[in-house]
């Protein structure tokens, strides 16, 4: 027979802990992906406020002027 002992070449228990390895990858990849989606969310915020701001100045603007024309009017 061979020189590697019996107990050493236990398949199952190999492919068991490469399952497990694996899905540990996978939770561990699936956290990066969220944390690294939360990163990149305040900087499209910081891009769409200041265009948010002008369309919320505008809409206010534009419903004073309504106002004051219906009055004047």
């Amino acid at each position: 027979m061979s020189d590697i002992p019996a107990d050493s070449l236990d398949l199952r228990e190999q492919i068991t802990r490469i399952d497990r390895a694996i899905e540990v990858t996978r939770k561990f990849t699936a956290e990066q992906h969220k944390l690294q989606a939360e990163a990149r969310k305040p900087e499209r915020e910081r891009m769409w406020f200041p265009w948010l701001q002008l369309l919320t100045l505008a809409a206010s603007s534009a419903a004073i002027g309504a106002v004051v024309a219906r009055l004047l009017h």
